[in-house]
């Protein structure tokens, strides 16, 4: 009687085992979309706010994250169905751990950094240099999270960063191709230094997200993500706030939208939908990292790279050149590297559990 009820047990572990994965794996998608949609729409509103005489580099920073207050509405409703269903227990946790809370202060004002040098690189940069250069924060996050989460090196791991990073030293040593008009030696330097600063700076965030929900020591649900998410996006917009006042950034705003070069109406809907496209990015990213890893959203940022490219010649006054080709096969032949890597070691990982699982029942 015992063995039969034990084998049952073990009979719908499996059963269970897939239904999470398969809810996993959706989530992992919907992130994913979330991620695709924000990035290239909201990487496209940016530079199209510059090139039409926009200048506020810090209101570009807010832009990240300033739409977090959204992300109240699937809080709400979660915490309204759990306490449906949960009528006898009053003991519903509804908001982070205080740990967990102090690493979303730290990862927020770091990303208000980091947003802020993407900002200055994109007022300098066409979004093909841009994102071919921002795609690098994938070398970035594997070393960071080498160190951080212990994520092992690989011969594949390792030829991805070196493609990138040589990918992103073709860019630097040919960059006069496309300049702006007006743009000074020093402004395109400046933008391509502070793009590569700012992939490192979002290397260590991508790599300490992972970290933080790991030392934290909680199962991580989508409530979880939400709430970290929302205490992200909030201490990072309170920092680039407090910024904008020491700039006199909000003064500035109803001089710059009379100024812009496409009006004032879509001054502002520039600025709401840049909004509405990075919020969207975050959801996707820190969602991408709680349900799986930081390397596998910087794989699929890396993937993306490509995709901008060709938006970004369709609607923006740019060209693709042979350097650019270049770098860009290096992006993807260092992805391509990377996955193959991943995929290998995962196969290598499902054999081995395989065999351990088989080996008691034998016996």
């Amino acid at each position: 009687m015992d063995m039969e009820i034990e084998q049952e047990s073990n009979y719908n572990k499996p059963k269970k085992l897939k239904n999470f994965m398969s809810i996993k794996t959706l989530l992992i998608l919907i992130y994913c979309i979330f991620l695709s949609v924000g990035q290239i729409s909201g990487v496209l509103l940016v530079r199209i706010y510059y090139l039409h005489g926009g200048n506020r580099k810090w209101l570009q920073s807010l832009l990240l994250t300033v739409g977090f207050p959204i992300l109240i509405i699937p809080i709400s409703i979660s915490y309204v169905k759990k306490k449906k269903k949960n009528t006898n227990n009053n003991n519903i946790r509804f908001f982070v751990t205080p740990k967990l809370a102090i690493f979303s202060a730290i990862l927020g004002i770091l990303l208000g950094i980091c947003s802020y040098l993407y900002t200055i690189g994109a007022s300098y940069l066409p979004v093909s240099i841009s994102s071919l250069l921002s795609s690098t924060s994938l070398a970035f996050t594997a070393i960071f999270a080498y160190f951080m989460v212990k994520h092992k090196f690989t011969d594949y791991s390792v030829n991805a960063v070196v493609l990138m990073m040589l990918g992103s030293i073709i860019l630097g040593l040919h960059m006069n191709g496309d300049r702006p008009i007006g743009e000074s030696n020093r402004q395109y330097t400046l933008g391509f230094v502070m793009i590569i600063i700012g992939a490192a700076l979002h290397g260590i965030i991508n790599a300490g997200v992972e970290y933080s929900h790991v030392k934290a020591g909680v199962v991580v649900t989508f409530d979880l993500v939400m709430q970290v998410q929302f205490l992200i996006s909030m201490f990072s917009s309170l920092f680039c706030i407090v910024a904008m006042i020491i700039n006199r950034d909000f003064q500035a705003i109803t001089r710059e939208a009379e100024e812009f070069g496409l009006g004032q109406r879509k001054y502002y809907m520039i600025l709401a939908l840049s909004a509405i496209s990075l919020q969207s990015m975050m959801i996707g990213n820190l969602g991408m990292i709680f349900c799986s890893s930081a390397l596998l959203s910087g794989i699929v940022n890396a993937l993306l790279v490509p995709i901008q490219q060709i938006f970004a010649v369709m609607f923006l006054p740019e060209r693709f050149n042979s350097d650019k080709w270049m770098a860009l096969a290096m992006c993807l032949w260092g992805f391509a590297s990377y996955f193959y890597g991943e995929y290998k070691e995962s196969i290598t990982n499902k054999v081995t559990k395989t065999k351990h699982t088989t080996l008691p029942d034998q016996v």
